[in-house]
């Protein structure tokens, strides 16, 4: 099979950027599934880990979000067939989605929703889970409705892939939205997902103190971190998705008694944890709300084939910034 990684940290415009290599197609054994890949998406994460690639000589295959077919399935596997077509977020310790085909564990997959393509549906389990993960699970939102009346959330770039799918979440559950995005078309994206207000990024630093119970900051740590502590709430909680690279004083969440939440969709898989299968759990029932026409797509920028030219021109795109949902490629 085709696989593309790359060896070293290189600029997108360098040539050797990204490599393409011929290895033997891998063998499922326990709970791991075989999966024929056809559409990959490039998150953030895939820019940050070629970035800091070591210059071992080691080749790293980056990718995680995908959609495919299962071709061959583990002894231990009990939740897929052959021929079922799958969407997953892949699992930071093992090699990506970035080949021809990719075993993963079926506890962090799920079958694809059946009125999305395949494309359309790599979009969006990485950004699925880690909105999922933060909104019910870190932060504690609830997912009944009746239980969120009045109570606000601030979520920090609105218009990336995560905050697309939080601000669906979110208005599904009840809660008042509040996004933040600085362009036109980036505004009317919020909008369009159901956000009650959007403003630009800059306003957050002029807003009153203590306005949402809940802030989830999609974007980074570091930049927003003493704006989320004066806004939140007391007794509120704040939610980050990046680590900090500097120190930040965490007395102003001490006095509000409010919570720092971390959400990392890696942990399960990176750590196999006793509840690895609620991510299979979690892709289902998103899977059924895409069905039912309650979740939206995200997939804004599709290139095709996945080969290094494709793949160093996602990269580049996403390191300009500016993007709004998500940028696709089809295999």
């Amino acid at each position: 099979m085709k696989v593309f990684g790359f060896k070293k940290a290189l600029p997108t415009s360098e040539a050797a950027a990204f490599i393409e290599v011929e290895m033997e197609t891998p063998v499922p054994t326990g709970h791991d599934i075989l999966v024929d890949i056809k559409a990959v998406s490039v998150n953030p994460v895939d820019t940050k880990v070629r970035r800091g690639k070591e210059d071992d000589g080691a080749l790293k295959v980056a990718g995680y979000d995908a959609a495919g077919v299962v071709v061959a399935v583990g002894p231990e596997v009990t939740l897929f067939k052959v021929g079922d077509e799958v969407w997953y977020a892949g699992d930071i310790t093992r090699p990506g989605s970035n080949a021809e085909f990719q075993l993963v564990d079926e506890r962090i997959a799920a079958k694809k929703p059946t009125r999305m393509s395949f494309a359309e549906a790599a979009a969006m389990p990485l950004t699925i889970l880690t909105a999922w993960e933060a909104l019910y699970e870190r932060l504690a939102i609830s997912r009944d409705a009746s239980a969120n009346k009045g109570r606000k959330l601030l979520i920090i770039n609105g218009a990336g892939g995560v905050g697309s799918v939080a601000i669906q979440l979110a208005k599904r559950a009840g809660v008042h939205v509040t996004a933040t995005a600085s362009r036109a078309n980036s505004r009317d994206w919020c909008l369009d997902l159901g956000a009650d207000a959007v403003i630009p990024h800059k306003d957050t630093e002029t807003m009153g103190d203590s306005a949402f119970d809940w802030i989830f900051v999609c974007h980074n740590t570091d930049d927003y971190f003493d704006i989320a502590a004066r806004l939140v709430k007391p007794g509120g909680a704040v939610c980050m998705i990046t680590g900090a690279s500097k120190p930040h004083n965490i007395q102003a969440l001490m006095h509000k008694s409010a919570r720092l939440v971390w959400e990392y969709m890696f942990t399960r898989s990176t750590y196999q944890t006793d509840d690895m299968a609620v991510q299979h759990e979690i892709l289902t029932n998103a899977a059924a709300l895409v069905d039912a026409g309650e979740l939206k797509g995200t997939r804004t920028k599709t290139l095709s084939p996945l080969s290094v030219g494709t793949l160093a021109e996602a990269h580049a795109t996403l390191e300009a910034g500016g993007m709004i949902g998500k940028l696709v490629i089809e295999a």
